[in-house]
């Protein structure tokens, strides 16, 4: 048999050349896909830095506010967004963020901080972070006294309670009961000393020094005290600074010449504005018994229209003077402020709300603040089933209702408005002497509902105090 060896050879030479050829192939992939994968982990490892940079954008804001609480354009006093370079440790420059900042609206201290972070090796790579941060306000309670305080049967509570003095609690308390003092002398009754936030309700506390007994039956979410005393001054609004802001923006109402003014909210964003010319008599018989400050009715008899105003764009109304408040806002943020100065007490102006005070939205963009030198007060003339959506403060005095004197023999003393069947309250409550719209004898409010609005914590009516703390973030969102 012949061999062709020229024949052999060059298939050998194919058959090389082929297997070459996939091996470059296989090889070339190789190479592509160890690059693509590099490439890819560079790019893994760069928006992770991204990240980091992005994330501190925010902390770098975070920490600028705690400097210049009131400075939402980065020291500037330009318009954003600010770039800012960002470093390693040795100096070397890696990134920037860019911050884009919005202010709070008004009567809102929530600012929101959008943070592009970018690495300088790959500009095209970036990660966005936006965090919302807010200055809590001092309305964290659903009530706050400055005082000993006692709520009877037939309150309930949703919402935390705080007293620099003792709490005697015979309602239902949803959230936590907390008092400055360990032990006090209650003033309804006599005897020894008492826990800080008690109960009377079957079965009564034991007495100091015995154990706290949970009694969930009323302190749902527990009772804690002593607790630190809180700066009550703190809390009830500075009346000059709402007074200086309404003279500014025209919604100033000096001395009524008469009883006072009735201020009646709109859902239009406007108020119609009385003067009261005449207050409601007491029947003989009824009268003052407990040395309650300007006892009285508190009741309108008669009024004259003066007019109808818009809403001051700031929300401060002030009168110097008594005023009545009601109505219904729909999207609006306003403060109505009482005083007369100088500040005698003799001559404590206060609120009234008689009539139902309303919102209509429940998801923050509505709020009220009535901030009153003396008392705020609900009058004898009053609405059976009364609500109040709004901040109630008494500066100087109590938050509640008279006492009106029941019937006795063939005395009619203070009926037929001794007795209302529901109170309810929606916001929040800060009372500088003892809160009550009710009374041991079955007068009053026989049912109080007091409900805490949480929005007033970080949207609270305007010039309302804020705390001397840091900014919360409130929230956290990684846009990309």
């Amino acid at each position: 048999m012949i061999i062709n060896l020229n024949n052999q050879k060059g298939l050998l030479s194919l058959t090389v050349l082929i297997f070459g050829t996939i091996a470059i192939i296989m090889l070339s992939g190789l190479v592509i896909w160890a690059d693509a994968g590099l490439k890819a982990s560079y790019r893994v490892t760069d928006r992770a830095l991204a990240f980091r940079i992005a994330e501190a954008g925010i902390e770098y804001y975070r920490w600028h506010l705690g400097q210049a609480p009131n400075d939402f354009q980065d020291g500037t006093g330009q318009p954003g967004p600010y770039v800012h370079n960002f470093y390693d440790r040795n100096g070397v420059l890696i990134g920037t963020f860019t911050l884009e900042i919005t202010s709070p609206s008004p009567g809102s201290s929530v600012a929101t901080i959008k943070s592009i972070g970018k690495v300088q090796i790959d500009p095209s790579v970036e990660k966005i972070i936006e965090a919302k941060m807010a200055k809590p306000s001092f309305a964290n309670y659903a009530v706050i006294v400055n005082d000993n305080v006692r709520f009877g049967e037939g309150t309930e509570v949703f919402g935390p309670i705080h007293s620099n003095g003792g709490i005697r609690f015979d309602g239902l308390a949803h959230n936590v009961v907390t008092s400055a003092l360990e032990d006090y002398k209650d003033p309804d009754h006599s005897g020894n000393d008492e826990f800080g936030v008690h109960t009377h309700l079957s079965p009564a506390d034991p007495l100091p020094p015995n154990p706290v007994p949970l009694r969930t039956d009323v302190f749902e979410a527990g009772r804690e005290f002593p607790v630190p005393v809180i700066d009550f001054a703190g809390i009830t609004d500075d009346l000059t600074s709402i007074k200086s802001a309404a003279q500014a923006s025209g919604r100033y109402f000096g001395p009524s010449e008469e009883e006072g003014y009735h201020l009646v909210f709109k859902t239009n964003d406007t108020f119609d504005l009385y003067k009261i010319t005449e207050i409601v008599d007491l029947p003989n018989g009824c009268i003052e018994v407990l040395g309650q400050q300007d006892w009285g009715s508190w009741s309108i008899e008669t009024e004259q229209l003066l007019g109808n105003y818009t809403f001051p764009v700031d929300g401060n109304i002030f009168f110097e003077d008594h005023v009545w408040v009601d109505g219904q806002i729909n999207t609006a943020r306003v403060v109505v402020g009482a005083g007369v100065f100088p500040e005698n007490s003799a001559k404590y102006a206060h609120i009234l709300v008689n009539k139902d005070l309303l919102y209509t939205n429940y998801d923050g963009q509505d709020a009220i603040g009535l901030v009153a030198q003396g008392n705020m007060s609900v009058g004898w003339v009053s609405e059976d089933d009364l609500r109040i959506d709004a901040a109630l403060f008494a500066q100087n005095w109590r938050v509640g209702r008279f006492y009106y004197r029941p019937p006795s023999g063939n005395q009619n003393r203070c009926a037929p408005h001794h007795i209302k069947t529901t109170f309810t309250s929606y916001g929040m409550i800060a009372s500088n002497q003892r809160y009550g719209f009710s009374y041991t004898d079955g007068t009053g409010y026989l049912n109080r509902n007091l409900i805490y609005d949480a929005n007033l914590l970080y949207a609270p009516p305007p010039s309302f105090p804020l705390t001397e703390g840091s900014y919360d973030q409130i929230s956290w969102t990684e846009e990309k």
